[in-house]
């Protein structure tokens, strides 16, 4: 007999009809001989509709006053599919998160959980009751009693928390799609279907507004090793089970708040190749990157970063025992890439003795000073950073390679974790290059100009961020270094959610005088597409596909950023939609049938 812990949302419970499938969706799951937990969400729209009474009554509600409204949604929820459950002979008892021993931390809107109280749930359990479980909310503690709400995808989150405090067999996540598709359906109706997907890709589709399971939920699959399926509640398809392989056995003391960081990893055979000046236009990183790929070159990061007047900086990695071929073959192309000549576009610079360092861990998701402490870490260390890439998952410098000892030495004490060396993923050879697309309309660009290049800049920077609860995406630092008033200085950009750009602009301008760096510029007309993958891993031609791709429909790449399983470009707002079509098609993820997403 298996313990399940089955979540159904929203969409799945919008109407009494909803509610009894369901509940005989349950019952049938009873009758094959497990025990089940269920976590639902609130009815349909019913979060919205409480959203829009209170912002009638308030133009800043308070936020204790809104867990106490918000929680209401699910309540009725939980009561209404025991009634259906009890109706069609299921014995069925219904509890509040509270009640189930959902203890979360005392943040109003936004509560991690810390840990779960599974006696009574166990109790009722071993009495063969179904327990139906509010998603979204928890309780700050007992003695508090202070109801809290997890914040968006709370009822995901809850029901894998639930999965890992119970050691359930699995955990099923029902929702209006057949399971997890290659891109967003309503945007590409030929999506199709995985069987399977890593959690790792998974955190960083989800990561990418990908909004079928929300990362909080696989990053506690992840940590915990819950095996965990995404099926639809229409259809009886096997949906798309999220794997993963337990390292290490994890305390379910502080479960969300667990260490944040996993492994502080290092690769000293690093070089770095710069291109700088290229002409900003669609097409270049195609022709250097396809050029790249048929020279068997195999590249680890790629950055393109801001433009200034007409021309960007690429720079990539390599590792050493290929730099001469990778060197070649850059400055071979580089002549096609100029617009005249003779001029100074498109130089070559070649940087060896460089090492790159890495933090990793599916804890610094929506932890915005996870990064900060990285950058903190090295500029206390006297590291300077030549050169950030990130990910969802990872944080990865470029430092100086006789700076690589001091700063594995100074991650591993900040991060109480144990070095080792970069190993990336062998994929096996039924891995696709790409498992999926993914789109961000949702972010912003901030651009700091001529930011001092010493250590502690960076700190400074994502530490003031990071002290307004502002998380940063993508991060890119110029290669151009410019001397003014005798200091060397770069430009850095980063995504930011559009939500938090103005507020972040704002705060970076107040101290731009005293830190020295100069103007913040902000863009909000951006969208971020990304290709996901562990198998491109020592493949370099998926990287010029992606950028053909988006070169043959003229659209042209602002920036560009990568780790070991994902590409992500940022492109004009209203080429983003064409810009992931023209990707999906590139890499023939699409299937034969189409989806329709249920209204």
């Amino acid at each position: 007999m298996a313990l399940i812990v089955q979540k159904y949302g929203g969409s799945s419970v919008g109407s009494v009809e909803r509610i009894q499938a369901v509940a005989q969706r349950v019952y049938q799951t009873v009758k094959a001989g497990n025990s089940v937990v269920v976590v639902v969400s609130a009815m349909g729209k019913t979060t919205d509709g409480l959203v829009k009474l209170a912002n009638g009554i308030s133009k800043n509600p308070n936020r204790r006053e809104m867990d106490m409204l918000l929680s209401t949604g699910e309540q009725v929820t939980i009561a209404l599919l025991s009634m259906a459950l009890q109706e069609i002979g299921q014995a069925a008892i219904s509890m509040t998160g509270a009640q189930v021993g959902i203890v979360t931390e005392a943040e109003h809107t936004r509560a991690r959980i810390l840990h779960i109280e599974t006696e009574r749930l166990m109790g009722q359990i071993n009495l063969g009751k179904v327990v139906v479980v509010a998603g979204f909310q928890g309780i700050s503690s007992i003695r508090e009693m202070e109801i809290t709400t997890l914040g968006r995808g709370g009822s995901d989150t809850s029901a894998v928390a639930l999965a890992a405090a119970l050691g359930a067999n699995f955990c099923e996540i029902y929702t209006d799609v057949p399971g997890i598709l290659t891109t967003d359906p309503r945007l590409v109706p030929e999506a199709q279907l995985m069987t399977e997907i890593t959690c790792d890709e998974m955190l960083e589709l989800a990561s990418l507004g990908a909004k079928v399971l929300h990362p909080r939920a696989v990053e506690i699959a992840r940590n915990y090793g819950v095996p965990l399926v995404v099926r639809s509640s229409w259809t009886d398809q096997p949906g798309t089970w999220v794997t993963t392989s337990r390292t290490q056995e994890r305390s379910l003391v502080n479960l969300e708040l667990a260490r944040p960081v996993d492994a502080v990893e290092f690769d000293s055979d690093q070089a770095k190749i710069s291109l700088l000046r290229v002409p900003d236009k669609p097409g270049v990183a195609a022709r250097l990157f396809g050029e790249i790929s048929r020279q068997n070159v195999d590249v680890d990061l790629i950055i393109q970063s801001i433009h200034e007047g007409n021309t960007n900086d690429i720079a990539f990695t390599v590792n050493t025992p290929i730099l001469k071929r990778a060197e070649a073959v850059a400055a071979a192309i580089a002549p096609a890439l100029r617009n005249q000549p003779n001029s100074d576009e498109a130089e070559v610079l070649v940087e060896t003795n460089t090492a790159k360092v890495s933090i990793s861990g599916a804890g610094m998701i929506g932890r915005p000073g996870v990064a900060a402490k990285m950058f903190a870490t090295l500029a206390e260390a006297k590291v300077n950073i030549q050169m950030i890439s990130t990910s969802e998952v990872k944080v990865s410098c470029l430092v100086d390679a006789t700076d690589c000892d001091r700063a594995i030495f100074a991650l591993c004490n900040a991060f109480e974790i144990t070095a080792s060396p970069n190993v990336p993923a062998s994929p096996t050879p039924e891995s696709p290059a790409v498992r999926g697309v993914a789109l961000d309309m949702n972010q912003a660009r901030l651009a700091i100009r001529q930011v001092p290049d010493k250590p502690g800049m960076a700190a400074k920077l994502f530490g003031l961020l990071a002290e307004y609860n502002i998380s940063v995406d993508m991060i890119i630092q110029s290669q151009r270094c410019r001397v003014v008033d005798g200091v060397a200085r770069r430009d850095i950009a980063f995504t930011v959610a559009r939500m938090d750009a103005e507020n972040a602009q704002q705060k970076l301008t107040e101290v731009a005088d005293q830190l020295g760096w100069g103007e913040v510029v902000l863009d909000q007309a951006i969208a971020k597409v990304s290709i996901v993958g562990s198998g491109m891993v020592g493949q370099p031609g998926i990287a010029a596909k992606m950028f053909t791709a988006l070169a043959e429909n003229q659209i042209n790449i602002q920036m560009i950023a990568t780790s070991e399983i994902k590409i992500s470009c940022v492109v004009g707002q209203d080429e983003g939609v064409k810009a992931l079509q023209v990707i999906h098609a590139a890499f023939d993820l699409a299937g034969s049938e189409k989806f329709v997403v249920p209204v």
